[in-house]
Formats: structure tokens, C-alpha cells, sequence
């Protein structure tokens, strides 16, 4: 009952391909990799060291690159990968030479002129895909890890690279199979007491796999932000210290700071990784009622940005009126999802006499939140006093958003949309059960959710999403 994989022609040549798959640029070394059915003839022709004929697999070999006058390139490090040990999963050739870029280029230039063909965006990765060397989630993951900026984004592209989400869908759809058979065999023994495949089996069944597609869709959100860097919203009335704030977070002075109420009009952003965490601080305009139709304008992009935050800075000015900005603060969290973090930041205290007086409970009741204040931090910006207290805060807050079942979080919004259908397909075929339905129109939503699944690792698939997949790719990789 598990739907085939579309077998539908897919654009691949068998030919061998060519790239530098090092960075565009002069450095110490450069790598241009060769593969394919003919890396090893093509190479070798060019090649004068030890012949790569009967040389072990992952091996590596000094010699010189020549050209068709007998004249040397460069002299090289040749690491040879054998099919069916390659990342590929054909014959593959990865030759170490000096960085020039004249070097880079005229290597290439002779493999192209001894036979071989340049290579697309993502060629070599698509042949190790085609090859059944990597599935195409794993290939996703192979992006996130070359374009991770944080060890938080480098653990979760990991994840991905190395299989374990894709081991993780794997199950899934054996359960999915076993769903279905359970369905068959109600039909076959329709007229029988089969205990195995009673409707009471199924649904429990049924309830397992949507609460784990759940769990995984649900984990996107937080995924997203550790990818690209946890959205933290400074926000407040004019002239509280947002802007000192945001330039004292991120170590540099990114925003315009003046004793003018108003002075930022737009979002001011820049990340900075913390504990092996990025986060994303954005400094917003101040929000307050105004007639000027700019500064509206501003405040209307920090009410969106509000609402698409993981973490909500409230800011206080502890030398002016506390309970009108908190009157205030509670006005604009009408529209503020509650499972946002939120802390209020009560800044200026240096020039306080003492202490605000008002504690996080105080601060619930007065502005009687739908979320908790986890804490109220009396800070400083201008002069850092309280700052190592918000940082920490802010790593536990990250720390807390990561999800349970081996820290598997979704990252890619093409998984999550798969996972969101295959769990609407799961939930209607949920209630055909629960309705009593013939088992052949649940068997339709069954097929529909392994067809979700299988879209993610590409058990399904296309030559379009191939190709919208690997065209995102450097060229080399």
C-alpha cells in the first residue's frame, strides 16, 4: 500500500564533472574535485606521480599537473575516492593545489579540455543523491551546515546532514506502512473477528504517529530561529535606552543614540552569537502615540516585528513614570502571541536613588499579562551595570525553546509544510476511524500522509524539486 516513488525521467548525465569546491578567492590551498566514470583516465592524463590504477581508496598521492606541452601547473595533493566509497558514490578525484586563482583555473581548464564537464550548482551533491548516497533531506542538511554562523545551527544542520532526522521520517513511515497493512486486513477479514486488526488498534496507532508529526512540525518555529538567529525585540516608549541597549549587546555602535525622543524611526538589526548561540537583536522606534506619519510608519514595523519575535525586551525608563509605560506596555500586548518570552528591563538605574521597588509579581498584576514575566532586570545601558544578568537570561530563554526527543528540530519550512499536510491527511483518516468509515477511504488519507513524508527524504520526488533543491547549492558542492 506505500505509494512508488515517481518514477518520472529526472535530468542526470552520467558524465564526469568538474570544480573548484573551495571559496571563490586567492588562499593557501585550494580543491578542485573531479568525478565521475572517467575521473581517473581524465585525471591521469594530466597527472605525473604515482598512477591511480590500483591504488587503494582513500588514499593520497603528490605529484604535478601538467599541460599539453609537458609543462608543470602545479605540483598537488591527489586524494582519490573509489566507487562506491565516495561522496558521490562514483570514481572521485580531489586535487589539493596552490591557491592562485590562475592556478585554480587553468586546472579545471585542462580536466575540461582532457574530457571532463563543468559542473552545476550542486552537481556533486545531486549524483550522491541520485546515487542513493544521501537522501534529499540529508543533502538540505549539507547546506545548513556550510551556511551555519553558530554552533546552536551547526548542531541542528548536523542533525540533518548526518541522517538522524532522515531515520527519524524513516520510522515514521514504517509505521504508516504497518497502518496501512492493518487496514488491508480489516478488508480481507471484514466478516471475521480478527483482533489484529480491529478499529481500537488502529486508532491508538493513529494517535501515535500524528502526536510525533506534531511534535517535529511544532519544533519549526524554534528551528527557524536557531538557524537564523533568535529574534530578540527591544521595544518601549521614546528615550528609554533602546538604542544604548542594543549597541551594548552587540558590542558596537549600530544605532543612532540621542536625547531626542524618536530618534529611530526604523528597525535597526544585527546578530551576535553568544554561548554558542545566534541571536538576533533588533532595536525598534519608540511606541508611543504620535500625529507624524514617518515615526507611524516605524512604529507600525515594530508592532510586526513584536509579533514576529521569540524573545520581547519591554524597556523601562526607571527615572519617568513606571506605571503609565507599563499601562502602555500592557496596551500593545493585546496583539502578543503568549507563548512569546517576554521580560521587562527597567534601564537607567544609575540615576536612581534606589531600587525600582517593583517586582516581576507586582509587575504581572499591574499589567495583568497574559504570559509570566520570568524576571525583571534592573540595568544600565549606558554604563553595562546589569547586563551580565540579561545575557544570561537570554542563553537560559534560548536554551529553553529547544524541544525534547533527541533535540530533533525542523529548520527547513519545505519539511515543515510536508509534515503540516501529512498531519491533516493523519487527523482526517483519525476521524474516519473514530466515524466508522469503510477502511478503503481511510486507506486514501494513509497514502496521502506517506506521500507528505516521502516528499521530505525523497522517496517521492520530482525533477523540479530536484532542481529547486540543488540549484540552491555553490558550485563545487
Amino acid at each position: 500500500m506505500e505509494p512508488q516513488m515517481n518514477t518520472s525521467p529526472i535530468s542526470f548525465s552520467k558524465d564526469t564533472i568538474v570544480a573548484v569546491s573551495t571559496p571563490p578567492g586567492t588562499g593557501g590551498i585550494a580543491v578542485v574535485r573531479i568525478s565521475g566514470p572517467e575521473a581517473l583516465d581524465i585525471t591521469g592524463s594530466v597527472w605525473r606521480g604515482r598512477p591511480f590504477k590500483g591504488c587503494d581508496s582513500h588514499t593520497a598521492h603528490l605529484g604535478k599537473i601538467v599541460d599539453e606541452e609537458g609543462n608543470t601547473l602545479d605540483e598537488v595533493v591527489a586524494t582519490l575516492f573509489l566507487a562506491p566509497n565516495s561522496y558521490t558514490g562514483d570514481d572521485t578525484i580531489e586535487l589539493a593545489c596552490h591557491g592562485s586563482r590562475w592556478i585554480q583555473r587553468e586546472i579545471v581548464n585542462l580536466l575540461i579540455r582532457s574530457g571532463a564537464r563543468s559542473a552545476g550548482p550542486g552537481e556533486f551533491s545531486q549524483r550522491a543523491f541520485i546515487n542513493g548516497r544521501i537522501d534529499l533531506a540529508q543533502a538540505e542538511g549539507i547546506v545548513d551546515l556550510i551556511a551555519s554562523s553558530s554552533r546552536a545551527a551547526h548542531r541542528l544542520a548536523l542533525m540533518q546532514a548526518n541522517g538522524q532526522f532522515s531515520r527519524r521520517l524513516e520510522e515514521l513511515r514504517n509505521q504508516l506502512v504497518e497502518f496501512a497493512s492493518l487496514l488491508e486486513l480489516e478488508l480481507d477479514f471484514s466478516e471475521e473477528d480478527v483482533e489484529f486488526a480491529d478499529r481500537h488498534r488502529l486508532s491508538e496507532l493513529a494517535d501515535r504517529i500524528i502526536a510525533e508529526v506534531d511534535r517535529l512540525a511544532s519544533s519549526y518555529s524554534a528551528g527557524k530561529a536557531f538557524k537564523e538567529g533568535i529574534p530578540v525585540v527591544i521595544a518601549g516608549q521614546p528615550n528609554a535606552g533602546k538604542s544604548t541597549l542594543l549597541n551594548l549587546l552587540l558590542e558596537e555602535d549600530k544605532a543612532i543614540v540621542s536625547d531626542i525622543p524618536g530618534t529611530t524611526r526604523d528597525i535597526i538589526e544585527d546578530t551576535r552569537e553568544i554561548d554558542g548561540i545566534l541571536f538576533r537583536f533588533v532595536d525598534t522606534a519608540g511606541l508611543r502615540r504620535t500625529s507624524d506619519t514617518v515615526e507611524q510608519m516605524g512604529i507600525d514595523r515594530a508592532n510586526d516585528r513584536l509579533r514576529r519575535s521569540a524573545i520581547i525586551l519591554w524597556i523601562v525608563d526607571a527615572t519617568a513614570d513606571i506605571h503609565s509605560q507599563l499601562e502602555y506596555i500592557k496596551e500593545k500586548q493585546e496583539s502578543i502571541d503568549s507563548e512569546i518570552i517576554q521580560h521587562l528591563i527597567f534601564n537607567k538605574i544609575d540615576a536612581c536613588q534606589s531600587d525600582t521597588g517593583i517586582s516581576p509579581r507586582q509587575a504581572e498584576n499591574m499589567l495583568s499579562l497574559k504570559a509570566k514575566i520570568p524576571s525583571k532586570i534592573n540595568i544600565s545601558a549606558k554604563s553595562g551595570a546589569g547586563i551580565e544578568e540579561l545575557i544570561s537570561q537570554l542563553i537560559s530563554d534560548a536554551k529553553s525553546m529547544q524541544t525534547d526527543g533527541g533535540d530533533i528540530m525542523i529548520t527547513n519550512g519545505r519539511h515543515y509544510e510536508a509534515l503540516i499536510k501529512g498531519s491533516t491527511a493523519l487527523r482526517r483518516a483519525r476521524q474516519l476511524l473514530a466515524d466508522n468509515i469503510s477502511a478503503d477511504f481511510i486507506a486514501q488519507d494513509v497514502r496521502e500522509a506517506l506521500h507528505h513524508l516521502g516528499e521530505i527524504t525523497g522517496t517521492i520526488t520530482t525533477s523540479t524539486l530536484l532542481h529547486s533543491i540543488f540549484s540552491r547549492f555553490c558550485i563545487g558542492k
